[in-house]
């Protein structure tokens, strides 16, 4: 015994460098890992790329139709003065931007291409008129029609549906304007016009076609502008010609009518019509005077105040009386008054001449008024009429001039663009096979990416001891590749035949990681489990049982799996041989329950047997504790097979009588999930696991995921060692 466990001791290093993997920045792993992964799935990257390269390859050697372009260079023309005066009947083109791309919507219009498609017949071209090109072998027109009428489509047609012969045409317009394309020239008044088609001569074609057809129709556009010109002018003028006879007729009418008048008699008149009315204020100012004076001497006199009258007078005899009718002289005052009198009839005399004067002069200035308005009313009308037979005579002369311009026009026509080029015969542009071909590569190489990477993200199981031990934190006991056997009962037969097998020294290996896994009391009793069944914890139990006999120790292989009982399948044991159960309820002797199978030598087996009782109650009792220290002090090692984890809680009772707990973790296919509820399981009830086995591993699926030569004794090196 002390000879084995030095044996073991040497391998010590090996179990503490699984458990404690190096730590490394988590940027780095990170780039590491991603690189690693793609570099792993490099079989499917390269079998994405080469099957994405044959699908492009075959599309663009064999499917893709070939397309030829051809180009036209077409140069507006500078706007410049036309020979003739006629830029308000037709203008050229303006040199703008806006007027440059004007002239490119013109050129793919509708009218350019209905005119095109006529000239070419396009309508009997299956490339433009899609009712030409066969049906095709799955019509969706079903598909088409079921959708419309779940949508709740109405019995009303739509507007493709009311005349198939103008949606016919209007599908071909829109394919070849689609076929055309064109573009102007950075700084230049220059643009190309492209056709893109089938043919190289088609394209050719379509594009000369194209080009005359704008040109002509530049020129069909000025025609019809001119000819409309010269109408709208003919009519005008032919208007304006009526209109000038019938002023001049209107003006001899006018004159006829009326007397002569010109403006400077007209001011003549108004010149006489202020001296009269400045006479006529004059004489009314002088009536007033007198008047007034009248009314003074009247005033005076019935006051008899002699002193005024003589001072309103002004008369030399009155002013000589004037002193002696002061004095009281009666002859004097008679003399006085009879003067007055006569100076006062004299100045009556004279009033009444006043009066008469100014309503002669009041009455001559209303005849001049009258005369005045009437004479001014005529030349108003005469200057009216001039002025109207003035404009019209203009408008006749510009229009009359407009129209010989025009029709001069009519002989100098010309287009405002020419061509610079004709196109040549069309080259190749679809498909671009190399193009194809690299973006072909590349998408396949993004899809083999993703799907590499996307099945390692998906992925939710472990393919190497490294992600079992990061993940759980616990120890890897051991790494067992897929035993190479068809059936159960094959594998103590394989284990004897193989002994230096990769799975036989993965075995050995994991015997050495449980035994030195506490180097001062090595276990005794040795649980193996899993999370659910077929992870190969069985096989693992066995193949432990048999590794550790063959060190001379005497071993006792316990299936405390009752409610399955696989170990019928590995051993040849009749159905109501006592097993487990009955021997702990001493319903029989320990021996009359072992069975010793000739191929597993030096281990005794002991069987699951049915019972009645609940499997966690009797493995929760005190009599199978008692049963288990019977053991310890009969067997120097006891490997219990036990019932998975997740399934049912009998693992987690029996797992507090052990001294090690071998999990078994299937190879890619238990899940981190799985895993993480078993060890939480275990932790609920206090029991520590000791460390974790990766089993079943597939060597080529390790290869076929880039681990292969890696990892353990099945890599690619350690193949050829175990074998030789």
């Amino acid at each position: 015994m002390s000879d084995v466990n030095k044996s073991y001791s040497t391998l010590g290093n090996h179990v503490s460098v699984q458990s404690a993997p190096p730590a490394s920045d988590d940027d780095e792993i990170d780039l590491l890992e991603l690189l690693g992964t793609l570099w792993r799935g490099k079989l499917v990257l390269a079998g994405a790329a080469i099957l994405a390269l044959l699908i492009g390859g075959f599309y663009a050697f064999g499917v893709a139709v070939p397309r030829y372009t051809a180009t036209a260079t077409v140069a507006i023309e500078m706007q410049a003065p036309s020979i003739v005066d006629i830029e308000s009947v037709v203008s050229g083109v303006s040199t703008e931007d806006a007027s440059l791309n004007t002239e490119l919507e013109i050129l793919q219009s509708r009218t350019v291409i209905l005119n095109l498609i006529d000239t070419m017949d396009l309508l009997e071209d299956p490339e433009f008129n899609a009712s030409l090109r066969p049906e095709p072998a799955i019509s969706l027109a079903p598909v088409i029609g079921l959708v419309r009428s779940l949508i709740g489509s109405s019995g009303e047609a739509t507007a493709s549906e009311v005349d198939e012969e103008t949606a016919i045409l209007n599908s071909t317009v829109d394919a070849v304007r689609s076929a055309i394309s064109a573009s102007i020239k950075r700084d230049t008044f220059v643009f190309n016009v492209s056709a893109t088609t089938t043919g190289r001569v088609k394209s050719q074609q379509l594009v000369n076609t194209l080009a005359e057809i704008y040109i002509q129709d530049q020129i069909d556009a000025k025609f019809d502008s001119l000819e409309t010109a010269v109408t709208f002018l003919s009519e005008r003028v032919t208007e304006l010609e009526a209109e000038l006879d019938e002023g001049q007729e209107r003006l001899q009418a006018l004159r006829t009518e009326t007397d002569l008048v010109t403006p400077e008699a007209l001011e003549a008149v108004n010149r006489q019509l202020i001296d009269v009315r400045n006479r006529v204020e004059e004489t009314q100012s002088s009536v007033a005077t007198q008047e007034d004076r009248l009314a003074a001497l009247e005033t005076a006199r019935e006051a008899r105040d002699f002193q005024t009258i003589a001072q309103e007078l002004g008369d030399p005899t009155l002013d000589n009386l004037l002193p002696r009718v002061q004095n009281g002289d009666a002859d004097a005052v008679e003399s006085f008054l009879s003067r007055t009198d006569l100076l006062t009839s004299r100045i009556e005399t004279s009033l009444r001449r006043a009066r008469s004067q100014a309503a002669a002069l009041e009455a001559s200035m209303v005849r001049q008024e009258e005369a005045l308005q009437s004479q001014a009313e005529d030349l108003s009308q005469l200057e009216q009429l001039n002025r109207e037979i003035a404009s019209t005579q203009t408008l006749y002369e510009t229009f009359l001039a407009r129209l010989k311009e025009a029709s001069v026009q009519r002989g100098l026509m010309s287009a405002d663009s020419r061509i610079l080029s004709e196109a040549t015969p069309g080259r190749l542009v679809e498909p671009r096979k190399g193009l194809i071909l690299a973006l072909s590569l590349i998408l396949g190489l993004m899809a083999g990416a993703a799907i590499v990477l996307g099945r390692q993200f998906l992925h939710q199981g472990f393919r190497t001891a490294e992600d079992l031990e990061a993940h759980t934190g616990r120890t890897i006991l051991g790494q067992i590749p897929k035993m190479p056997i068809k059936r159960r009962g094959d594998l103590i037969q394989y284990l004897n035949e193989k002994p230096t097998s990769a799975a036989a020294e993965a075995i050995r290996n994991l015997r050495t990681s449980v035994l030195l896994s506490d180097v001062d009391n090595p276990p005794q009793l040795i649980m193996s489990t899993s999370s659910l069944p077929g992870e190969g914890k069985t096989t693992q139990a066995i193949s432990l049982s048999h590794n550790l006999a063959g060190l001379g120790r005497k071993v006792l292989l316990v299936e405390a799996d009752i409610r399955r009982r696989t170990f019928q399948e590995y051993f040849d044991v009749p159905q109501d041989h006592p097993g487990l159960v009955a021997a702990m309820m001493e319903e029989c002797t320990l021996e009359e329950a072992i069975v010793r199978d000739p191929k597993l030598k030096n281990v005794d087996v002991i069987m699951g047997d049915k019972s009645g009782l609940n499997a966690a109650d009797v493995f929760s009792s005190e009599k199978f504790r008692a049963f288990l220290d019977h053991l310890r002090a009969t067997y120097d090692t006891i490997i219990i097979d036990t019932p998975p984890v997740l399934v049912v809680p009998d693992a987690r009772v029996i797992g507090q009588h052990t001294d090690a707990i071998v999990f078994t973790t299937a190879w890619d296919r238990t899940t981190k999930a799985q895993v993480r509820e078993a060890m939480r399981q275990f932790s609920t009830v206090n029991v520590h696991v000791t460390g974790l086995v990766l089993s079943q591993i597939d060597p080529k699926g390790m290869k076929r995921y880039g681990y292969g030569g890696k990892y353990g004794s099945y890599g690619a090196y350690g193949a050829s060692y175990y074998n030789s």
